[in-house]
């Protein structure tokens, strides 16, 4: 009986990995209790009971392995909201002073920046796209355009102060090549197909579109190595365009449906920096490469493979 309780259990998707290993090793130390007694008993009289107790043991050590193998599908919930977290940042601030290296809200730098001619002459490689203006102010702030030597816009239009020029000097470079970078949601996964069918964009133009994620397909591969939320409703149909739902598999719509989503801002600033840099870098192998990896040199790094949509 306990070995029924323990495999019904072990099926529920409110398990963590520690509470899946340790359902597990329970089930395969049952099992071979249940092979020794039935051995035992074999010893002094076979009947087929014995035959039973030795199959149910072998089941049981099989079903062991296979919850202790078993991914936890549990979301993390945070532990505050979003409403309450800037509730206790502004009360700190109160006592201890504005904290020196906080961003405001990007829309508070959107003011008329006059550009010096000589700069419109040339033009950039490389064009990152973000679906919000904040990852975008981000990546300015921290020097990521100087560094790497590419432009960097949101999705929205964000700096909407150089905005027009910034796309006049892009689309002055045959050789452009624009990489896209969204939260792994319906939303940002319309990023890649508005980028190449919107005329504000690169609509009937030949320009390289790469997406270097977070698509649901390295959020499945590597979902415990990520900060998955879950939206409080649940939708019944995930409203993305046929050209987009067609390159999801049946798992990744599904896990989009059930309200999963991960955020480019559950990442450490450094290790976002770095999943940019190594996504770029990587995009030349792009046909065998679609999975998150994890960095080997480090324990707290993560590496996006791109996929190719140009």
């Amino acid at each position: 009986m306990n070995v029924v309780l323990i495999f019904i259990n072990s099926s529920s998707i409110n398990l963590t990995d520690q509470e899946l290993k340790k359902n597990g090793q329970e089930l395969y130390v049952l099992g071979v209790i249940i092979i020794g007694t039935g051995i035992l008993s074999s010893l002094v009289s076979w009947q087929y009971w014995e035959i039973i107790s030795l199959l149910v043991g072998v089941l049981t050590i099989y079903s062991g392995k296979v919850v202790k193998n078993r991914k936890s599908e549990l979301v993390e919930k945070l532990a505050i909201s979003e409403t309450r977290f800037v509730e206790l940042l502004n009360r700190w601030e109160s006592i201890n002073g504005k904290i020196s290296r906080r961003l405001a809200s990007a829309h508070e730098y959107n003011i008329p920046t006059q550009v010096n001619p000589d700069v419109t002459a040339y033009s950039f490689d490389r064009l990152v796209v973000c679906d919000t203006a904040d990852i975008a102010q981000f990546l300015i702030a921290n020097n990521f355009h100087f560094e790497n030597n590419c432009a960097i816009l949101s999705i929205t239009g964000y700096p909407q102060s150089i905005f027009d020029t910034t796309m006049e000097m892009l689309r002055r470079n045959p050789e452009l090549k624009v990489y896209a970078l969204h939260n792994c949601t319906p939303k940002g996964l319309c990023v890649v197909n508005r980028l190449s069918t919107s005329p504000d964009w690169f609509k009937d133009t030949n320009v390289t579109i790469i997406d270097i994620g977070i698509t649901p397909r390295q959020v499945l591969a590597n979902k415990n190595n990520l900060l998955v939320e879950k939206s409080s409703l649940t939708v019944d149909e995930v409203q993305l365009p046929n050209e987009i739902r067609s390159t999801l598999t049946l798992q990744e719509l599904q896990w989009l449906q059930a309200g999963n989503f991960v955020n480019l801002e559950s990442f450490k600033p450094q290790q976002l920096i770095q999943i940019i840099q190594r996504g770029i870098s990587n995009s030349s192998n792009l046909e065998s490469n679609t999975n998150l990896l994890v960095d080997s040199s480090s324990s707290d790094t993560f590496i996006y493979i791109s996929e190719s949509f140009g």
